[in-house]
């Protein structure tokens, strides 16, 4: 199976340089403003089962009441309203993948740098890896600095590279991560096939 594997950067902009690849191959983000995709395929396929869909919530700016785990469910809630247009599948909410994409975005935030490669040089399949989640495929997407998940969706959605990961009906499971710090907030998402 073969994937895209795009990456930019998000701020309050999305990045128009999406890069794509296949298997596990690293692209950096061209800026820190816009949001970054990547998405990978690769050989390590096995069987895997995945947690619950999460119920849709309602859009509550970060670092206030509802926390990250509600923004992290509006944006399930968006993605999987953006898919069914498309005709994908709606995607279910996997706890591995949950608990990669909030480690990335809260590295991020304290260590302060935004990429999908941390500084040590870990990078999105690695993270899921770690997490025990055994993909054949995934995607990442991150963003630095919308106050809330339907700003995030948004300009997500307009660059081409995170829309692809968004709409790619191949991906069956999700993970959002966010973190609120004061330098973010801090926003991935990581998608999944086992």
């Amino acid at each position: 199976m073969s994937s895209t594997t795009p990456t930019a950067t998000p701020t309050s902009t999305p990045s128009k340089a999406p890069a794509t690849t296949a298997r596990k191959s690293r692209s950096r983000p061209p800026s820190a403003a816009s949001p970054s995709p990547r998405t990978t395929a690769g050989p390590e396929a096995t069987a895997d089962d995945g947690a619950a869909q999460t119920a849709p919530g309602t859009d509550t700016p970060a670092g206030r009441s509802g926390g990250s785990s509600s923004l992290a469910r509006q944006v399930v809630s968006m993605v999987n309203a953006e898919r069914a247009r498309k005709g994908c599948s709606p995607l279910a909410v996997d706890a591995r993948l949950q608990a990669a994409a909030q480690r990335h975005s809260d590295d991020m935030a304290t260590r302060n740098y935004y990429d999908h490669t941390s500084p040590d040089g870990v990078g999105p399949g690695d993270r899921i890896t770690s997490a025990g989640y055994r993909w054949s495929a995934y995607g990442e997407n991150i963003f630095k600095g919308p106050q809330d998940a339907r700003t995030a969706m948004a300009g997500w959605m307009k660059s081409p590279g995170h829309r692809e990961n968004i709409l790619n009906c191949a991906f069956t499971q999700i993970g959002v991560g966010v973190n609120s710090a004061s330098n973010g907030p801090w926003w991935t998402q990581d998608f999944a096939a086992p």
